[in-house]
């Protein structure tokens, strides 16, 4: 062919419109069956910790019968982020969804796959505990969760935009005044009825019941184990035994205790430490360099 590149990519386009334009299903579900959660970007706010702007993202979890939803700010997208939030809308809605649409966002699924997606262990846990199934989307088809995407946006340009806070506690306090007042009573564009009163009438009592007992916000990370008989678990160090040196190992932390795995059998058990802090075991160097420092006596100064 002797034809410019721009000749063969008109002809190319020509070929993919044949079939004519591509056809999508709305589907629609039973109350209390899914919700789908995001997060979208939402600017800086203050953090009444310290006093300093920091960059700030909205969780929003929408039911796809009702379209009712929860919402909140929070400062960064880690695992440990992901399943408060997720708590926290259970306890708002007063049951749990049946099953949850998801992104394929790191603090939920470690590897995205067409049939076979792996994820994320605390949230796979977290997921048993409260009875609902993990429903990640096909990579690059984030219309597959609209319902939510939709709810993003609606946040940004109906509450965001205009507005300052004080800090992020006064946001959120006003952001669920806002869902329940505006967002909830207003005629969605799609069910053409009020989330708040759809969700009041037919989708609470067929949303499963909150779990008995709080989840143990555990996260696990695999770790792997560095010379110094140690792995790094956000800034602290905790020991583990020389044998497993450079394996990689199954790390579970809940803010109270570290427990280190590996192959499904605990191999060490630390009490957490703030970073910076080190949490070590003799007996899990060598024997000829274990430092001991239980028998060492200083010695007295004596005073004339």
């Amino acid at each position: 062919f002797t034809g410019s590149y721009s000749s063969l990519r008109r002809y190319i386009r020509h070929l993919e419109g044949a079939d004519g334009p591509e056809a999508f299903v709305r589907l629609e579900t039973s109350p209390g069956e899914e919700a789908q959660v995001d997060f979208g970007y939402a600017g800086w706010m203050v953090d009444p910790q310290t006093g300093q702007k920091r960059k700030t993202w909205v969780f929003v979890m929408t039911l796809s019968c009702s379209r009712h939803q929860y919402a909140t700010f929070v400062f960064d997208q880690r695992i440990s982020t992901w399943l408060r939030c997720h708590q926290e809308a259970f306890r708002w809605f007063g049951g749990v969804p049946r099953r949850i649409v998801l992104d394929n966002l790191k603090a939920a699924i470690i590897k995205a796959c067409l049939h076979d997606p792996v994820v994320q262990r605390s949230y796979r846990d977290f997921a048993e505990h409260c009875g609902f199934l993990i429903a990640p989307c096909r990579p690059r088809t984030p219309r597959h969760k609209g319902k939510v995407e939709s709810g993003v946006h609606y946040v940004a340009r109906n509450f965001l935009a205009g507005r300052s806070f004080r800090d992020v506690v006064e946001a959120r306090r006003q952001l669920l005044l806002w869902v329940m007042e505006v967002a909830g009573l207003r005629i969605h564009g799609t069910t053409r009825r009020r989330p708040l009163e759809v969700f009041q009438e037919i989708e609470r009592q067929a949303l499963l019941p909150l779990p008995s007992a709080d989840f143990d916000m555990g996260v696990w990370k695999r770790l792997r184990l560095h010379r110094d008989c140690h792995v790094v678990v956000e800034g602290a160090y905790y020991s583990a035994p020389h044998r497993l040196i450079g394996q990689s190992l199954w790390v579970r932390s809940n803010g109270q205790e570290v427990v280190i795995f590996h192959d499904y059998e605990r191999v060490a058990t630390h009490r957490w430490g703030p970073p910076g802090t080190r949490r070590t075991i003799d007996s899990h160097y060598p024997a000829h360099k274990a430092v001991s420092y239980t028998h060492l006596t200083l010695p007295t100064k004596r005073i004339v």
